[in-house]
């Protein structure tokens, strides 16, 4: 829930919650799917496209942290509703155009967002990292574009992970879906703290209570001119990613994928 006026009108999210921090100025943002590890579903896309427009409505937001609930920052893609797209090149088109708004909009939004990543941060989970303005780590956190395992590019990750990791880097995720643990991600520049478990959420609160503390007109076109430009591309992008939904390496992908899921849950 998020308040989002002063007279406390209460705004309700169906997978994400909003809590005022511990700092003024700073809220945190949790990923509330903590059974599904946080996989992202087309309503998650909405919720944080909303809550990024909601936060920029509040006078008395000047920094948010982003966290997920659980044992998980976000498994990634909830892959019961890729199957659900069915090879369906327009609805694939218009998933794939919900998921990078949901995407943008933390780029886009006025107050800078600290990532506090916790656990698995798995395909979407690491777009999502890519999308925060400083990023804290558990030191039990891990990494991984996996859709190149179910026959998919991360689309979102291709053309932002150059600008914050690097050519090298993205190709290497991208290409062996393999995962990286904390310090890796670290020197990779995805990452710029890695801190025990324990101390992710008072860290990252931390760093968005320093960013609150400044002036907030020079915070925010600070982070405007960073992120200028960073819609370019994704049209293509979007294309290009849609015809790969269209395959059979991926349908037969997803279907092993959810056969695996079915047996070791003794369904």
């Amino acid at each position: 829930m998020a308040h989002v006026t002063d007279e406390e009108v209460v705004v309700t999210y169906r997978t994400l919650r909003v809590d005022d921090g511990p700092d003024d100025g700073v809220v945190v943002v949790t990923l509330d799917r903590p059974e599904r590890l946080n996989a992202m579903d087309p309503d998650f896309f909405r919720d944080l496209a909303a809550v990024m427009r909601d936060l920029d409505e509040r006078d008395d937001v000047r920094a948010a942290v982003l966290t997920g609930s659980g044992r998980a920052f976000s498994a990634g893609g909830d892959i019961d509703s890729f199957a659900a797209l069915d090879g369906d090149t327009d609805a694939v088109r218009a998933h794939l155009r919900l998921v990078y708004d949901g995407f943008h909009a933390v780029e886009l939004a006025q107050s800078p967002v600290v990532g506090a990543v916790n656990g698995l941060a798995f395909g979407g989970g690491t777009e999502l990292t890519l999308t925060c303005d400083v990023v804290v780590a558990a030191e039990s956190a891990t990494f991984a574009f996996k859709e190149p395992t179910v026959g998919l590019t991360p689309g979102f990750g291709v053309l932002r992970g150059p600008d914050v990791m690097g050519r090298g880097w993205t190709r290497y995720l991208a290409l062996t879906g393999d995962a990286i643990d904390a310090r890796t991600a670290e020197r990779a520049g995805l990452v710029q703290f890695v801190v025990p478990d324990a101390e992710l959420l008072a860290t990252a609160t931390s760093v968005a209570a320093r960013i609150a503390a400044n002036p907030r007109l020079a915070v925010r076109v600070g982070k405007q001119f960073v992120n200028r430009d960073t819609g370019s591309a994704m049209r293509e992008s979007v294309e290009a990613t849609a015809l790969l939904f269209t395959t059979a390496e991926h349908r037969a992908a997803v279907s092993a994928f959810l056969a695996r899921r079915e047996a070791r849950h003794g369904r």
